[in-house]
Formats: structure tokens, sequence, C-alpha cells
């Protein structure tokens, strides 16, 4: 399926239009095992000032400092204090926004796949969710800020053909308190690999209230 690098000018759009242009491109990466590669099939938008839910809401930080642009670079964070998810940076340089990568489907040799996510008990498992997305693909705090449109790049985001919007579904962000009725979560219909969806838990805020993505 591998194609071009996907140009920062298709990446330099809003997170919402960026969001559905991901679906059906791939995402690889060379890891110690060899290369993997994963076909996105969910993701979700996460602008900046405007959202509440967005890493990026109260403003710059050496944290998501590289979520303010240009498009097209990686975007990692840890959460929970046990895993990574990968966010793909888009919008014009200045301008923070992300798309969560939330699951793929293997599209590499699923036995390289297998070694390295032993846990998955079925295939369609290896990349549901973004930590299982990000920790089969080796996504960690040294991948942050990786430009994905770099054909050397050890991360590299291609372009796939591009999904008929009959295909395409849309729906509330994952255990996301703040904007948690935003329909900002996209994936296509009928793919096993989407996750499940689950409503946050809402609790009387101490600090900013803010879910752990984007």
């Amino acid at each position: 399926m591998s194609g071009a690098p996907l140009s920062r000018a298709e990446l330099s759009v809003d997170v919402l239009d960026a969001a559905q242009r991901l679906l059906g491109c791939e995402l690889r990466a060379d890891t110690r095992d060899g290369v993997v590669a994963v076909r996105l099939v969910e993701v979700e938008a996460y602008r900046g000032a405007d959202d509440p839910a967005s890493h990026c809401y109260r403003g710059r930080t050496p944290r998501n400092a590289v979520m303010w642009g240009p498009a097209g670079h990686l975007y990692t964070y840890f959460i929970y204090g046990m895993h990574f998810c990968a966010n793909v940076v888009c919008l014009t340089e200045g301008v923070a926004g992300a798309v969560l990568l939330r699951a793929g489907v293997v599209l590499t040799d699923p036995g390289v796949a297998r070694s390295r996510r032993p846990s998955a008990r079925r295939d369609v498992d290896l990349a549901r969710g973004p930590a299982r997305l990000a920790a089969l693909l080796g996504l960690d705090r040294a991948s942050n800020g990786v430009d994905l449109t770099d054909p050397c790049s050890p991360v590299r985001l291609l372009a796939g053909d591009p999904v008929p919007a009959s295909a395409v579904r849309s729906g509330p962000r994952v255990g996301v308190a703040a904007a948690r009725t935003r329909p900002w979560r996209f994936w296509l219909e009928g793919s096993s690999a989407v996750s499940p969806y689950r409503a946050a838990t809402v609790r009387p805020r101490r600090n900013s209230g803010r879910g752990g993505a984007g």
C-alpha cells in the first residue's frame, strides 16, 4: 500500500479536515525489529485555544511546543505514568492543533507485529487504541518532533487513497471530559480495529479538567 509521503501542505489545514484526511493513510516506523506499518482507521482532532480538551488550551509550554507547528511533525506524550500516545501536528505554524492517532490495521509482517505486542490476543488488537498503536510502532519521547513528511525520517506518514465521505463516521472523543460532546473522533465504518467508545467520568474540577489527549 506504500505511497508518497503526505505533504506538509495537506496537513496545514484545520484539525477536522486533517483528521479525515489521515484516515486510510499509512504510518510506517523503523523499529529495532524491522519496519512496522499500519493503516489508520481511527483518529481524534484537537485544536488549541478554543478546545478545552487540548494540551494547548492554556497556551504554549515546553511540553506542547511541537503542537504549535509546523504541520507534519509527530507530537508524543506520556499518559497515566505508563503509556505514550502519538499525534500528527496540523494547522499553520504558530496555531496549535493536532490529531491523535487512535487505531490502525497492521500492513506489514504480522509476525514482527506480534513479537512487538505479545500481549495482543488477536491481530485486530495489535494497534487498537492509541497506547497500543504507539507501542507497536515504538513511538515514545524520543519520537517527539519527528518530521513525518521527510522520506528519510524513521517514522513516515504515507498518503493512502482518499477515503470516500460515505465510509467515515464521527462521534464524541473517547474518555475526554472537557468538550466531551464534540463529535471530533473519526473512524472508518466497518473496521474491527476501531476502539470501543468510552465516555469520560465527569468529576469535580480541581485543576484544568482536560482529558489526556491531543
